[in-house]
């Protein structure tokens, strides 16, 4: 059984992606297939070199970086999504699969969670 984790939410401001980050990689700790969708505003945790100073937090980058070391199979993100927000493949992180966000890639996995 595949679970996709879908976030559309920035990374800063509230916990509900990270509590997102965390059920994903608790899921591929215990060998369960799970995979990762940043849609709407939630594509922002992708930008690489994010600059978290000012606001006195950590980067997700780094713990979005050590994904697929916890088992996490995939991280994609909506190409809509990016678009909106100036993002393309190379403001990303390493390890970033452009998607359309569609009812075609939904059906490619059992379970679908929505941190929102």
């Amino acid at each position: 059984m595949s679970t996709l984790i879908m976030i559309d939410q920035p990374p800063y401001g509230s916990w509900s992606g990270r509590e997102a980050l965390d059920m994903a990689f608790s899921l591929a700790a215990f060998d369960q297939p799970a995979s990762l969708l940043f849609t709407g505003a939630g594509v922002t945790w992708l930008k690489r070199a994010q600059d978290t100073a000012g606001i006195a937090q950590k980067s997700v980058e780094r713990n979005l970086s050590a994904a697929p070391i916890f088992g996490i199979e995939a991280i994609l993100a909506d190409r809509s999504a990016c678009q909106k927000y100036g993002l393309d493949e190379s403001s990303l992180i390493t390890g970033v699969t452009l998607v359309d966000a569609n009812g075609a890639l939904l059906e490619q996995y059992d379970h679908t969670a929505f941190a929102g």
